[in-house]
């Protein structure tokens, strides 16, 4: 992981969204990380958008939390139905 000022990014906009496409890149403000980019080059708007939404990681969370079934349930509760 590579470690860049935040004046040192104003300066090499260029090379860390090159090297961000490989490793994490981390911002760091007055020697403290103040940010993490990311390289997300070649991958799906929507995917991007998902990976970074906090409402979408707190309803995976959620959902996770719930009881589950196994598929041999879940096609005899759908077989029970359609009659």
């Amino acid at each position: 992981m590579k470690a860049v000022t935040a004046r040192d990014l104003q300066k090499k906009v260029k090379e860390c969204v090159d090297t961000a496409q490989e490793e994490r890149v981390v911002i760091t403000r007055r020697g403290r990380p103040a940010a993490v980019l990311v390289g997300v080059e070649g991958k799906d708007w929507e995917d991007v958008v998902l990976q970074t939404s906090p409402a979408f990681w707190k309803l995976i969370e959620e959902r996770r939390k719930q009881a589950t079934i196994s598929f041999k349930e879940l096609r005899a509760r759908l077989k029970r139905r359609k009659r």
